[in-house]
């Protein structure tokens, strides 16, 4: 793959999320869309419009919605769950667990306004732990696309896929790096940026901001090797592993906690297979608050500039 630029071009994955369930349904009439009052937030209110035969309003009633989601799954619909992920990961993990992860079902979650970037709904509303909490639940599938293009792209391969997905979604427009002819496959990562100093690792959204942060390192003379991760589960780590021996110091970074999700991934995979001195950008295991975008990103620390830093000093270290 060429190097990416950060485009222009801004698409939100949540309206990405409404329209490609439209796709969905008229490419495999066995989708259905299951929200939890939430539709006008998550945009699965495209669906209740313009597909309404495929569209189930299940109320404020989470848990029974995994119910309803598996009993489709087991008489072989696709089911599409549509809710904020801090109610979907948390609210109804154990029927989760129980009605869907252990019986393996064919049932989708479509996890909308994941990280910190919620349209200032406070803490009560941002799930930053939910990459951990579902790469560790068995048979889970765990994707976090970078940008609109690659959201429709991961759902049109989850609802090929057979198994529970997790699609992590955001909320607001962000800026689109992938082309359309992106070939997204599960379970393979992509290198958007060849570099030889350092590697930055990072998956979802937080990939764009990679991007920007190796923009910053190339007006130092500093050269980023950048590794998007979309797929969380089941992991590259053959690519992982390369991107790390091609530079010998890596940084990964995400908008999670740095407690279990993809730092955490990579660490594992490189203490395993590929030992290298690292560093992991994210949320230092804290709640966040309601404040503007880019307060958030700057109070904890996952702006370009922080990323860069850290990529800065790690390669620094590394290298002297």
């Amino acid at each position: 793959m060429a190097d990416l630029t950060v485009t222009d071009q801004l698409l939100a994955q949540r309206d990405v999320f409404g329209n490609t369930l439209v796709e969905l349904i008229d490419k495999d009439p066995r989708t259905y869309v299951l929200d939890a009052d939430l539709a006008n937030s998550t945009k699965a209110d495209i669906v209740s419009r313009q597909r309404p035969q495929h569209f189930l309003e299940m109320g404020i009633a989470e848990q029974n919605m995994m119910g309803v989601a598996a009993g489709m799954a087991s008489c072989g619909l696709i089911p599409w769950l549509s809710s904020f992920a801090v109610f979907l990961v948390n609210r109804d993990l154990d029927q989760l667990r129980v009605v869907v992860a252990q019986p393996n079902l064919n049932v989708k979650i479509g996890s909308a306004y994941t990280g910190l970037l919620t349209g200032m709904t406070g803490k009560t509303h941002q799930e930053v732990s939910d990459i951990a909490i579902m790469r560790a639940m068995p048979n889970i599938t765990v994707l976090s696309p970078a940008d609109g293009v690659e959201t429709r792209l991961a759902m049109l391969a989850a609802n090929d896929w057979e198994g529970p997905v997790y699609v992590r979604l955001t909320r607001d427009p962000h800026p689109t790096i992938f082309a359309d002819d992106h070939n997204f496959e599960i379970g393979k990562a992509y290198v958007v940026r060849e570099g030889d100093d350092v590697t930055i690792v990072s998956t979802g959204v937080q990939t764009v901001r990679a991007l920007q942060a190796a923009d910053l390192l190339h007006s130092e003379g500093l050269s980023a090797h950048v590794l998007h991760v979309p797929t969380i589960k089941p992991i590259d780590t053959a690519s992982i592993v390369a991107a790390a021996q091609k530079t010998g110091c890596v940084v990964a970074t995400e908008d999670h906690t740095i407690i279990g999700g993809l730092g955490g991934a990579v660490a594992e995979i490189l203490a395993e297979n590929a030992p290298t001195p690292m560093a992991r950008v994210g949320i230092q295991d804290t709640f966040g608050e309601s404040a503007p975008n880019d307060d958030l990103l700057e109070k904890y620390g996952l702006t370009p500039a922080h990323v860069a830093a850290a990529a800065r000093r790690l390669c620094r270290a590394a290298h002297d």
